[in-house]
């Protein structure tokens, strides 16, 4: 029993280790266009795969800032050799984490919440997702907080699909009427289910959908 506990105690601390890491490096990375990122713990150290918008920022010139962030991740995280791989993220707008960000700096830059909005979701579907929801929460249109949501497409809200297929991601940003939370949930275009059934022929072909 006692080695059953400190086997859960375990994987918890390496959870929220983990999820500290991310955040670091959302805020870290934040203008390389930081779109999440892989650890695995091998016995030579710790590999880090970073996926970004602007690989040449986060490598540098000689790779100065791969070295830097290498040595700030063992000395804040405690990670052991620190090897890091950067990856390109191949369709920015279907990464929820940089598309919530590009709508928190368009704000920033004084653009109108909904239009930020609405800009995303028109590139998010373009880019071929399933289905889009975009919520903005704050001061929007008065002293008093509230969310607005916008959305496109289709989009499962619980069971099994929604929790294996639906990527969602969450920033904030300060201005001057107070924090505004940014939140981006996409379907992405891979996906397939059950309700969701094509019929085939020479002739044509017939998308069947469920109900949403």
């Amino acid at each position: 029993m006692y080695y059953k506990v400190s086997g859960i105690k375990k994987i918890v601390e390496e959870q929220i280790k983990k999820a500290s890491i991310e955040e670091f490096l959302k805020d870290y990375l934040k203008d390389a266009g930081f779109g999440g990122v892989s650890i695995l713990t091998t016995p030579l150290g710790t590999r880090v795969t970073l996926y970004v918008m602007r690989p040449g920022m986060v490598i540098g010139r000689g790779g100065q800032n791969i070295m830097m962030l290498s040595k700030m991740l063992e000395e804040r995280f405690g990670l052991e050799n620190v090897q890091i791989a950067v990856a390109d993220v191949p369709k920015p707008e279907l990464d929820p984490y940089i598309m919530a960000y590009q709508i928190a700096a368009a704000m920033e830059r004084g653009i109108k919440f909904r239009r930020a909005a609405y800009w995303a979701l028109n590139r998010i579907m373009n880019a071929g997702a399933l289905g889009v929801e975009i919520k903005i929460s704050g001061k929007l249109t008065s002293e008093r907080a509230r969310t607005e949501a916008f959305r496109a497409g289709y989009l499962p809200k619980s069971g099994d699909p929604a929790m294996k297929n639906l990527k969602s991601a969450s920033v904030q940003v300060l201005l001057k009427p107070g924090i505004y939370g940014v939140k981006v949930s996409i379907l992405p275009p891979e996906v397939k289910f059950p309700d969701r059934i094509e019929f085939s022929s020479e002739e044509q072909t017939v998308a069947v959908e469920g109900e949403g």
